[in-house]
């Protein structure tokens, strides 16, 4: 987690102690309001992404089209991420083998195992479609339940209450299993990015 003030200068980097590349980094501005800006690795670093909103689009104003590395992280002169004088906070996030696991797959409109290197299943699912600029960002834990019936889901971009009468993904031991139920979350040959947590 960093905290960091803009100076509203494209080519800006901010400084982290991750110790890895970030794969996924979600920012948004303290000091008034603004929407989250999301990267993703899969999304490449013109990439960007929202919670709030089940778009995603491209711009090299928010990363100044430059992947993070293991130190830092560069900002372009977006107010979403670097207006001058306001106050950021970024969250990120990188795999770590057998405990958390960012990536993507490309759905195959049939049931398919998202292997996440996990030997006990993923107790955290967050999964949003990033092909064809749609999708909303679902979420799936083992608290409220993830097995081999209905799965309560919520979604992050939208204030509807949890649905709970859809099986869109199943418990695996190396990961998680998306269904042949939705095409939300696996219609053939559409991406989608997750983020999962053993």
């Amino acid at each position: 987690i960093v905290a960091y003030t803009g100076d509203g200068v494209a080519g800006r980097t901010v400084s982290h102690n991750l110790g890895v590349a970030p794969e996924m980094m979600w920012v948004k501005r303290r000091s008034t309001s603004r929407v989250w800006s999301i990267y993703h690795y899969a999304l490449g670093n013109e990439g960007i992404i929202r919670f709030d909103d089940a778009d995603a689009g491209t711009g090299n104003a928010t990363w100044n089209s430059t992947d993070p590395s293991a130190v830092e992280f560069t900002l372009g002169a977006q107010n979403t991420v670097n207006n001058a004088s306001d106050t950021y906070i970024a969250y990120l996030f990188a795999s770590l083998p057998g405990i958390s696991k960012v990536g993507s797959y490309t759905g195959n409109g049939s049931s398919q195992t998202i292997d996440c290197g996990f030997t006990s299943g993923a107790r955290f699912v967050l999964v949003k479609r990033s092909s064809n600029l749609t999708g909303d960002w679902f979420v799936w834990d083992t608290t409220r339940g993830i097995g081999a019936g209905n799965d309560p889901y919520i979604s992050l971009n939208d204030t509807y209450a949890e649905v709970t009468n859809t099986d869109r993904i199943d418990p695996d031991s190396s990961g998680f299993i998306v269904t042949d139920e939705s095409t939300a979350i696996n219609a053939s040959g559409v991406t989608y990015i997750f983020y999962a947590i053993a």
